[in-house]
């Protein structure tokens, strides 16, 4: 394993695809991906990455190393935004830096999507069951970012946050679309064991690098945009964005190191401490911190550090631990 490795990932078509869209926005192409469309590969995704999960889950089963994977993905949603909370407060107002805090606690399946066929293109095995720990780490950031918000805001502000509101996020955070298709999905998988991997394997496997290249294209041209309004969001965020991932990822790698697991294990349990939602958490502090500027969210989630993912981290993340597991 070499440098030349994160040299190798633009090779890959998923990450070319995903630099053409952004290449389109910069020359002022008309390229685009319907909406519908692109919510279709969206769902295509989150059923894929499910299933495989649930396959992989019924031929391991429910073992020490699955506790622990899950353990880990629930502390580490849980617990970034708190320590997020108090850099972002320095610039940010009580609001945004919550809904923040609560964005980078939480996860990118398409991140983690790209990191998976990383390790596939490298011939690298990884567990299924590390799906079962993303699936779990939406609802912790939500109600971490919560949390920071009720206990650090000045007292009889913000009163448009209900308890009755706060009760519906929360069903949102364990019942929307996207959580419950990938848990769905993983555990229709696990149920339906051989006789659904059979059954789906041209469905799930074979068109499955085709479909992330095709998302992977709308991601360039959504983060093209979004990274045009990082103007207006300052210095300071855009500095956030970029330092995160891999300073997270540092503590994912060491995490990883000690409680041994692969290295395949190891880099998708990286990517998901070090990514970060511009799908769930947006839309659920949306509605329930009307305060918050949505607008300083996707640029920084989508715009800085998915990009920065995708681009440079899902290899360089890897050749660290290869160098430290070797």
């Amino acid at each position: 394993m070499s440098l030349n490795t994160i040299l190798e990932n633009f090779a890959h078509p998923a990450t070319l695809f995903f630099f053409l869209g952004m290449l389109a926005i910069l020359l002022k192409s008309d390229l685009e991906i319907p909406p519908q469309i692109a919510k279709f590969l969206s769902i295509y995704l989150l059923f894929d990455i499910g299933i495989k999960g649930g396959e992989e889950l019924f031929h391991s089963g429910f073992s020490s190393q699955v506790i622990v994977v899950m353990t880990v993905c629930i502390l580490g949603s849980f617990l970034i935004p708190f320590g997020m909370y108090h850099i972002l407060k320095r610039k940010l107002n009580v609001y945004d830096a919550g809904a923040v805090a609560a964005t980078y606690g939480s996860i990118s399946a398409v991140t983690f999507a790209t990191a998976t066929a990383f390790l596939e293109a490298q011939e690298v095995t990884f567990g299924g069951y590390m799906v079962a720990g993303m699936a779990l780490m939406e609802s912790p950031a939500i109600i971490a970012g919560l949390i920071l918000i009720r206990l650090n805001r000045k007292p009889g502000e913000g009163e448009e946050v209900t308890k009755g509101s706060i009760g519906h996020i929360l069903r949102e955070a364990f019942f929307n679309g996207s959580v419950l298709l990938l848990v769905g999905s993983l555990l229709i998988g696990y149920i339906a064991g051989e006789t659904g991997e059979k059954e789906l394997k041209p469905f799930v496997n074979e068109i499955f690098f085709g479909m992330l290249s095709l998302y992977m294209l709308d991601m360039g041209l959504l983060a093209a945009r979004r990274i045009r309004e990082l103007g207006q969001a300052g210095g300071f965020v855009v500095s956030f964005a970029t330092v995160f991932p891999p300073v997270v990822a540092l503590f994912g790698i060491a995490i990883s190191y000690v409680l041994g697991y692969s290295p395949g294990d190891a880099l998708l349990q990286t990517v998901l401490l070090a990514s970060a939602s511009y799908i769930a958490i947006p839309a659920a502090m949306r509605m329930a911190v009307p305060q918050a500027n949505m607008s300083i969210l996707l640029p920084m989630s989508l715009g800085v550090t998915f990009t920065f993912n995708i681009a440079v981290g899902i290899p360089l993340y890897y050749y660290l631990i290869q160098t430290i597991w070797a």
